[in-house]
């Protein structure tokens, strides 16, 4: 993972502190930012394999990739409003899922 994308965030989440506060309405907002865009990468999904006849293709893989980079950056402000240790909270469950997939994967070879 990126080694600026825990220090862009930090900033990110601090400059949002302070112009909006850090209300339980607040930290709401920014989990819903999350889900705002998921929405957007699917809705670029949609246009990309022009699922919706009357739009056609509108959307490429490059578009359907950008809005997934806004998932991230999204989730990883969102988190720091849930942790003080969001980079190590990320770490611990990306480590359980490897972990998990690697027994799952054992598994069926037997």
């Amino acid at each position: 993972m990126s080694t600026v994308l825990w220090p862009v965030t930090a900033r990110i989440a601090t400059a949002l502190n302070q112009a909006n506060g850090t209300t339980a309405h607040e930290t709401s907002m920014r989990l819903m930012k999350v889900t705002e865009e998921a929405g957007e990468a699917s809705a670029a999904y949609i246009g990309m394999t022009g699922q919706n006849p009357r739009k056609g293709t509108t959307h490429t893989p490059d578009d359907v990739a950008d809005e997934l980079c806004d998932v991230i950056i999204a989730a990883a402000v969102a988190l720091h409003s849930f942790t003080t240790r969001p980079p190590a909270v990320l770490d611990a469950k990306l480590h359980a899922a490897a972990r998990r997939l690697n027994a799952h994967t054992h598994t069926e070879s037997e």
